[in-house]
């Protein structure tokens, strides 16, 4: 399965978030997979997207991030595939 992932950062913001991740990589176990990221203009939130099979692994990578992000972790499913859900071509 795809999740978007919506990194909030806290109040420290990106810096020392870019900083653990320099030092220390995304830390995600195996399993959870990072597709891509992108990072707003203002520096606020990241958008990751992710994929893993297992929704539980997510409680470890968050739980060595949590200090400095607050998450939304949300279920996502390609646009494409909607369409044939309802049946039109592609």
């Amino acid at each position: 399965m795809l999740f978007m992932v919506i990194e909030h950062f806290k109040e420290t913001g990106a810096e020392p978030v870019y900083k653990r991740f320099a030092e220390q990589g995304r830390m995600n176990p195996e399993g959870l997979t990072y597709v891509g990221s992108w990072i707003e203009a203002d520096l606020n939130r990241c958008f990751q997207l992710m994929e893993c099979d297992d929704a539980s692994l997510f409680q470890e990578w968050v739980s060595k991030w949590s200090d400095l992000v607050d998450f939304e972790i949300v279920p996502v499913a390609p646009s494409a595939d909607t369409v044939r859900v309802f049946g039109f071509a592609t």
